[in-house]
């Protein structure tokens, strides 16, 4: 396949890696910084955002272990390869980065929960069951790529070994 095709997809995940990047090296901190500055001896929202904190700099983790399995599967399309065994390993890493996202979040609601009643913001709590939402989405359709993908290298192993 040509490089040309593969290319606007690359750069699509740069441009998905980026604001990920930009949140976690800079907005995570503030937002650290900002809660401490509001401690006191009843105050425990430093500590519940300090665990949200490490909540999403973990989440990010499998995000850009998934980035870079879909940057490897782009090279396999690529070079023609897209039907092998790395391709499947390649999605199955995505499905499992994608759980491990939505499981990170799952554990991280409470304290979502907690700060949005805090701070009187109930629309924190959706944005962390959309996060949640959309990482399980993700997962499956990697599994359903993944079992596909295996199914066809299947049939694609049987007609070589007929002809």
């Amino acid at each position: 396949m040509k490089k040309g095709t593969t290319f606007f997809l690359k750069i699509a995940l740069l441009v998905i890696a980026l604001p990920v990047a930009v949140i976690c090296f800079y907005a995570m901190p503030l937002l650290a910084i900002e809660a401490f500055s509001y401690m006191n001896d009843e105050n425990t929202l430093p500590f519940i955002m300090l665990g949200l904190v490490a909540a999403a700099l973990l989440s990010a983790i499998p995000y850009y272990s998934a980035l870079f399995q879909a940057y490897k599967l782009l090279r396999l399309i690529e070079t023609n390869a897209a039907f092998s065994d790395a391709s499947v390993r390649a999605l199955k890493k995505i499905k499992r980065s994608g759980l491990w996202i939505s499981f990170l979040f799952t554990l991280a609601l409470p304290l979502i929960f907690m700060v949005a009643q805090w701070d009187d913001a109930p629309g924190l709590v959706l944005i962390g069951m959309v996060i949640v939402g959309a990482s399980v989405v993700v997962a499956v359709f990697a599994a359903v790529l993944e079992a596909l993908l295996q199914e066809a290298i299947t049939y694609k192993l049987e007609n070589e070994l007929t002809i």
